[in-house]
């Protein structure tokens, strides 16, 4: 499947006239987005103070942003498990975003990127053989190293709900985020009204009122 195919929902959702999230042209005309050519894949965590305030996830996988909201956050903590509920691929021009979707625009709202990275994929299957990260999410375990200003080690995601994975089975898919091994670095669920910006430094609140936030501007 392309990658203008793999947006498709993300870009349906959204009136960019109005929002100024990023369109992901760069996958849309075939070009190779910024990191996927060479060096790690990249990960970001976003806090996003929508109808409710919670995290997302996303991983960059074969030249898009695969996503899940984490009601309450990634945590450090081997003995959390935290609910990762999928969403639909955003491009990877969303590794950079932060600022404030308009009310009444889809996911309305302010976003702030918590934490941001490059992870290594360390699925194997059971002879310990290298499985390919694409693979071992399509199968609903993959595990992976995080190298981010604020995560680090390694975590799981697992499907626990919806064994197909594209909800054929009436089933909306969902998974658990877990820290697997030893925990590190604060454990535990950040305040996600106090947390910073791991770009800019800012909290949701301090975003929100910036007069320089990415947002709908009518007469531009």
């Amino acid at each position: 499947m392309g990658k203008k195919d793999e947006l498709r929902t993300y870009r349906e959702k959204r009136r960019f006239d109005r929002t100024g999230e990023p369109r992901g042209e760069h996958a849309a005309d075939g070009e190779a987005p910024p990191g996927e050519a060479d060096g790690p894949a990249a990960f970001v965590v976003q806090i996003h103070d929508a109808s409710t305030v919670h995290f997302d996830f996303r991983l960059e996988v074969d030249g898009v942003l695969k996503s899940w909201a984490v009601p309450k956050g990634p945590s450090a903590d081997p003995r959390d498990k935290r609910l990762a509920i999928p969403t639909e691929d955003h491009p990877l021009d969303y590794l950079g975003f932060e600022g404030v979707i308009p009310e009444g625009e889809y996911g309305g709202g302010t976003v702030i990127v918590w934490d941001h990275g490059t992870y290594r994929p360390v699925s194997h299957d059971r002879r310990r053989r290298p499985v390919p990260f694409d693979r071992a999410l399509a199968d609903g375990h993959a595990v992976f190293e995080l190298h981010g200003r604020k995560l680090h080690g390694r975590y799981a995601l697992t499907r626990f709900r919806g064994g197909d994975g594209d909800g054929l089975s009436g089933e909306k898919p969902l998974w658990l985020l877990v820290r697997t091994g030893t925990g590190h670095g604060n454990a535990g669920t950040p305040d996600p009204r106090r947390a910073r910006s791991a770009r800019s430094g800012r909290t949701l609140r301090q975003v929100t009122e910036s007069p320089d936030a990415p947002r709908w501007n009518p007469g531009g």
